[in-house]
């Protein structure tokens, strides 16, 4: 088993502070994120002037089990490097250049390649990262980031995208849909745990990640200060996945 130790500690402050899963702007899928990302926020009394933008990966631009940009997506991405260019952009991902799965940079450094945008390598799985993060943009002063309120965090994933943009302090893009469509994905499990893991394998967990993302489609307004401890539980429950095979790439 592969626990995000780093979501799992942080369910309990999510008990206390449900707000840090909520995003600032939510979009269906990348090819509707604003370019420059100012434009997500442009409903808001306090205009952020963002810096820099901090970009998950799997389900984001590519698919789970792939470093490529997702065709349709191609032109946003460009569009989003051209915006932000240099070290202004950065991959984060809870794979590639996660040091618990790629102690090497393996992943990171394909990733790199395909993208032509920088992976940052870290200890904490998201959302704990956020000081490497600042770290990283500390010793990068070109990029123009001041402090977290220079960053928009962009990724499809509530528990660790968008907790990780709240803790940091920093501006979360949340998106909603991800690449594949639910009805695009396998319904079938693999029984054997010893087995690789395929793709359908892969995109079924993938599956039951959006089922509890779909839960807390709900009108971010006019929600409490409480969410229901069974969502979280189920976010939680989310974040425990197997180990990978070798040619995982995330």
């Amino acid at each position: 088993m592969n626990l995000n130790l780093s979501a799992s500690l942080n369910v309990f402050r999510l008990l206390m502070q449900p707000q840090l899963c909520l995003p600032h702007a939510t979009i269906s899928t990348f090819r509707e994120l604003p370019v420059p990302l100012e434009q997500a926020f442009k409903a808001r009394e306090d205009k952020p002037a963002i810096k820099a933008v901090v970009l998950d990966k799997d389900d984001c631009f590519a698919l789970p089990d792939s470093n490529e940009i997702y065709g349709a997506y191609e032109e946003k991405f460009k569009t989003l490097k051209e915006a932000y260019p240099g070290r202004c952009l950065l991959i984060v991902s809870n794979t590639a250049g996660a040091k618990s799965w790629d102690p090497n940079r393996k992943l990171a450094t394909e990733l790199e390649k395909a993208t032509g945008v920088p992976v940052l390598s870290h200890s904490s799985k998201k959302p704990g990262c956020g000081e490497e993060i600042m770290e990283y943009f500390r010793q990068h002063p070109e990029t123009g980031v001041k402090g977290p309120r220079d960053i928009a965090v962009v990724g499809d994933r509530l528990m660790t995208d968008m907790v990780l943009a709240n803790m940091m302090g920093s501006w979360g893009v949340w998106v909603r849909d991800g690449v594949v469509p639910l009805e695009g994905k396998s319904m079938v499990r693999m029984p054997n745990r010893n087995s690789k893991r395929t793709k359908a394998h892969r995109w079924d967990e993938e599956e039951q990640r959006i089922k509890a993302a779909n839960n807390f489609r709900i009108s971010f307004h006019v929600l409490n200060d409480i969410l229901p401890l069974s969502l979280l539980l189920e976010a939680l429950r989310q974040e425990i996945r197997e180990v990978p095979s070798n040619n995982h790439t995330g």
